[in-house]
């Protein structure tokens, strides 16, 4: 029996992260110890062009893992440790990957997969007075912000709890105000 037949079988032909059924593919996950169906997984085209090119990544298509992250097979835990570790500056990824348990010959698997221009390209949002904010901080407005299109004006000192970091770019951070998700530049805010 092929690997790809084996992992149909194994998946009852869904992709094994998300649960798409079609456009399936065997994807072999890097610094596996063996070759067989183990270092394997069956993907659709969107996790694994995702997963190969970072810069095309949604991250809410990546939710998914909430279910997938518990899969009994080390391959799949693999991939869900590895999208999470990159996502984890998204906020809900972090809380994720703190509720992964791998045992130590997998956590080893896919800490070895990751490639160190990963640390080396994390982008880190400063508040106006340069601390380094997470995603769930609270943030305080410094100066009164005209929310275009919702035609209301974020005043100065308004809270903005349970912020969240853009995965792409350092100078914005997105939260509440007024019941509506906006986004804010860094430079208008400081960390409470």
């Amino acid at each position: 029996m092929s690997i790809e037949q084996e992992l149909l079988n194994r998946s009852e032909s869904q992709c094994e992260l998300c649960g798409a059924g079609n456009g399936l593919s065997s994807f072999e996950v890097a610094a596996s110890t063996t070759q067989d169906v183990d270092a394997h997984i069956l993907t659709c085209n969107t996790c694994k062009t995702q997963f190969e090119n970072p810069d095309q990544v949604d991250p809410n298509h990546w939710r998914c893992l909430n279910d997938s992250m518990w899969s009994t097979v080390p391959a799949v835990q693999v991939i869900a440790w590895r999208m999470l570790d990159r996502l984890k500056d998204e906020g809900w990824p972090a809380d994720l990957l703190d509720m992964l348990y791998l045992d130590d010959e997998t956590l080893t698997w896919a800490k070895a997969g990751v490639t160190e221009d990963d640390d080396t390209d994390t982008i880190v949002h400063k508040d106006s007075n340069g601390a380094t904010l997470q995603a769930g901080d609270t943030v305080v407005l410094i100066k009164d912000l005209n929310v275009k299109g919702a035609g209301f004006t974020a005043k100065r000192g308004t809270a903005v709890r349970n912020i969240n970091l853009p995965y792409d770019d350092a100078t914005h951070i997105e939260g509440k105000v007024n019941g509506q998700t906006i986004y804010i530049l860094t430079q208008f805010v400081k960390k409470n």
